[in-house]
C-alpha cells in the first residue's frame, strides 16, 4: 500500500507526456490527482482508462496566469482537502537563438517554466504549512537546468536559463523549509520522448530527425522515478535525482 494512498496530489502540464504519466501512476497507487493544464477535454479523455484505485480530477488552468491558479487551488482546498505533493511539470520550450526571439518569447518560457512553477509552490506550500501536514514538492527540471548541452545548428534560447532558475529556486526552497515536514525535490531528465517539441510550430521535420538519432527515456521513466522520491521515508530527503538514457553522451 502506497504511505499516499488517499492523499491529494497535483501535477501541472496532466495532458500529455511526463505530466499524464505521472498522473497515471499517482491514481495507480490510489492518490486523488487534480490534473491541471489548457486541455481539460484531452486529459479527461487520456485518464478515462487509468488503472488504480485513485481518482483523477481534470481543471483547465494556464500555469502562466496568477489568478487562474489561485482560483484553482481554492477550488481544490475548499472541495477536496489539503494538498500533500506537488509537481510542477508544466513546461514550454520555443526555438531560436536569443537575438531571433523576441522578449515576448522569452516572458512565455519564464512565465511557465518559472513563475507558474513559483505560484503554485507557494500556495501548495501555504496548504501544507497551515495544515502542519507532510509534503513533498517535485519540480520537473531537465539537465539542461545544470549544464548547457548544445544541439547541432539548433539553439532553444532561454530554455536553459528557466532550468538552471529551478535547479536555484528549488535549493532555495530546501533551505527555506529546513526544520519542517516538507521536502523538495529538483528531477532532471534528458532527453525524453514527447509532445513538447513537436509543439514547436518552427521546429521544421528535418530538424527533428535528428533527435530520432538520440538515446530516448519514455515518459513513464520520470514517473517512475517521482514515485520512487516520494515514497522514500520521511527521514530522507532526494534533493537532486538525474536521469540519462542509457548511452547518452553526458
Amino acid at each position: 500500500m502506497s504511505r499516499w494512498e488517499g492523499k491529494i496530489a497535483v501535477v501541472t502540464g496532466a495532458s500529455a507526456g511526463i505530466g499524464l504519466a505521472i498522473a497515471e501512476a499517482f491514481v495507480n497507487r490510489g492518490m486523488i490527482v487534480v490534473g491541471l493544464a489548457r486541455r481539460k477535454a484531452i486529459m479527461e479523455a487520456r485518464m478515462r482508462f487509468a488503472q488504480g484505485n485513485g481518482k483523477f480530477i481534470a481543471r483547465e488552468c494556464d500555469v502562466s496566469k496568477p489568478e487562474n491558479l489561485k482560483e484553482v487551488f481554492h477550488w481544490i482546498q475548499s472541495n477536496l482537502g489539503v494538498i500533500q505533493v506537488m509537481v510542477n511539470n508544466a513546461g514550454v520550450i520555443t526555438s531560436g537563438t536569443i537575438v531571433e526571439t523576441s522578449r515576448q518569447d522569452w516572458e512565455k518560457i519564464f512565465d511557465v517554466n518559472v513563475m507558474g512553477l513559483l505560484e503554485c509552490t507557494r500556495h501548495a506550500v501555504r496548504v501544507m504549512k497551515a495544515a502542519n501536514v507532510e509534503g513533498h514538492i517535485v519540480n520537473i527540471n531537465s539537465i539542461q537546468g545544470h549544464r548547457l548541452r548544445q544541439i547541432q545548428n539548433m539553439s532553444f534560447n532561454v530554455y536553459a536559463a528557466s532550468k538552471h532558475a529551478v535547479t536555484a529556486i528549488t535549493a532555495t526552497l530546501q533551505q527555506e523549509l529546513l526544520g519542517g515536514k516538507i521536502r523538495v525535490t529538483s528531477i532532471s531528465p534528458g532527453y525524453v520522448k514527447t509532445e513538447i517539441l513537436e509543439a514547436i510550430s518552427d521546429l521544421d521535420i528535418d530538424k527533428l530527425k535528428v533527435f530520432s538519432s538520440f538515446p530516448t527515456l519514455e515518459s513513464k521513466d520520470v514517473a517512475e522515478a517521482v514515485v520512487y522520491v516520494i515514497e522514500t521515508p520521511q527521514r530522507v530527503q532526494i534533493t537532486e535525482l538525474t536521469i540519462t538514457p542509457f548511452g547518452e553522451n553526458m
